[in-house]
């Protein structure tokens, strides 16, 4: 009988959902088999009103090491691209976090590289250990991006900042990420359980109505010019059904 640990773990505690890439002994490097496990598990997640968080974190050391190249075997990469055997997958990932019906926490506990990075900037905030250890590494492998880095960090950490660290492919800290805007939060890693535990907390007691269109219209923002923004923000429509049983005591 195997006994090989699921790449991927999930556990529910109350509203807070917590999936842990699970192959430390490779600093949770991303495979295919991870990607679609990881995948499976947003699914089975998504359309849930009970769950409000949903935390995703590596076990050990690292939160990734990145694509495990290794998972291409004797291919080619053409371009500098990975190719559609971990980009499909990966894209699979990053949409399902988009539109889960929850808020996406990266905790960022270690090592966070190139794939790994684009996977938790497609979160709707990332903490960090203040000595993570993060880095956008394509340009050093002869890689381009395909899930997503040339978008998603110029809008957090700006384009001159984002520019510079994609150029030179330099590491910088957890606390670093926190200075250029990447990380909403950090803390020492010693705390960072306790940091994210009560952020989780925070938002979970909150209306999940409420939270989800701020979802939606934030990543409206993403995508949209300011007038187009405001009407957007204007013109839609949310099932938040909530309203009344908060505010009944100022009635």
């Amino acid at each position: 009988m195997s006994t090989t640990e699921p790449p991927v773990l999930v556990d529910i505690d109350g509203s807070i959902a917590t999936i842990t890439l699970n192959r430390p002994s490779a600093l949770n490097a991303i495979t295919v088999e991870m990607l679609d496990d990881l995948g499976d598990a947003l699914t089975s997640l998504h359309g849930r009103q009970d769950i409000a968080v949903v935390v995703l974190t590596g076990a050990g050391r690292a939160f990734s090491a990145g694509v495990d190249l290794k998972a291409l075997g004797g291919r080619t990469l053409v371009g500098g691209a990975v190719g559609d055997l971990l980009d499909l997958p990966g894209r699979r990932v990053i949409e399902l976090i988009e539109s889960l019906d929850a808020i996406v926490i990266a905790k960022v506990n270690g090592f966070c590289f190139t794939g790994a990075l684009e996977l938790a900037l497609a979160c709707d905030l990332i903490v960090t250990a203040d000595e993570a250890i993060l880095g956008d590494t394509h340009t050093k492998w002869g890689l381009r991006p395909s899930w997503g880095m040339s978008q998603r960090l110029p809008a957090l950490a700006g384009p001159a900042t984002a520019r510079l660290l994609s150029y030179r492919a330099a590491t910088f800290t957890g606390a670093q990420a926190r200075e250029y805007g990447i990380a909403a939060l950090s803390s020492p890693r010693a705390d960072l359980d306790a940091t994210v535990q009560v952020l989780a907390s925070d938002i979970a007691a909150n209306s999940h109505g409420a939270l989800m269109a701020y979802k939606d219209l934030y990543r409206a923002a993403e995508r949209l010019s300011l007038p187009e923004g405001l009407n957007y923000e204007s013109t839609h429509d949310y099932p938040i059904d909530d309203t009344e049983a908060r505010i009944a005591q100022f009635r």
